[in-house]
């Protein structure tokens, strides 16, 4: 007979997720046992399992999450419309936001997709494809001088991602520059340097260039 579900199922699942994130986060996710995963939760092996699977299905159900819950955010912040520099500073921002707010999330991202089965990476991977086509779309409406174009469009926004992306390497969001106010340098910066001049991101002027986003996660 198959056993009910608690009341509070989900509570626990994601309570699951937000403490494997730090243990795989900090200690890796190939290092970590199912041993750690249950002292670190304070459950027993058999209570694991029953919310999931196993130690791959619990990594891809925080993947899954924290991707889909990224991509989300950008599509509400683009389709508050605007001029293509407000869109990409609102997308600039969330995704600055996200990864400040999920920091170990991000580091499996960038370091442990690879240890999922092949159908479970394809799942992500296809999400991440929707970022970033959504990112390179805003950028193809940016560039006005040209530079853009099919063979550079992903080398621009696979650019943008890696200034973002691996903040989580040194950024402190509790230090002297904030989430917004980081979101904002990154965005001056990667517009300034594409169009060779200083752009604001706030400016509702046309901009020259621009195109990259983040990077695929299977890669090391």
């Amino acid at each position: 007979m198959a056993r009910l579900r608690s009341a509070n199922y989900e509570d626990i699942q994601l309570g699951i997720l937000a403490k494997a994130a730090e243990l795989f986060g900090t200690k890796g996710y190939e290092r970590s046992s199912i041993t750690d995963l249950t002292e670190t939760c304070g459950l027993s092996r058999g209570a694991l399992y029953h919310y999931f699977d196993s130690k791959e299905a619990l990594l891809f159900a925080m993947l899954d999450a924290h991707v889909r819950g990224l991509l989300r955010r950008m599509e509400a912040a683009v389709a508050e419309g605007g001029t293509p520099v407000a869109q990409i500073a609102r997308a600039i921002e969330v995704v600055v936001h996200y990864n400040a707010g999920s920091p170990h999330e991000q580091v499996i991202l960038l370091n442990d997709l690879a240890s999922l089965a092949p159908r479970e990476q394809a799942v992500i991977v296809q999400l991440q494809q929707q970022i970033v086509d959504l990112v390179a779309d805003i950028l193809m409406r940016l560039d006005h001088g040209g530079k853009i174009t099919r063979s550079t469009r992903k080398v621009y926004t696979m650019m943008l991602f890696g200034i973002i992306n691996y903040a989580h390497t040194w950024y402190d969001p509790a230090a002297g520059v904030k989430p917004a106010q980081l979101a904002r340098m990154a965005t001056e910066l990667f517009l300034s340097g594409v169009r060779g001049a200083a752009v604001t991101a706030k400016a509702p002027l046309d901009v020259k260039v621009v195109t990259p986003l983040r990077r695929r996660s299977g890669q090391r």
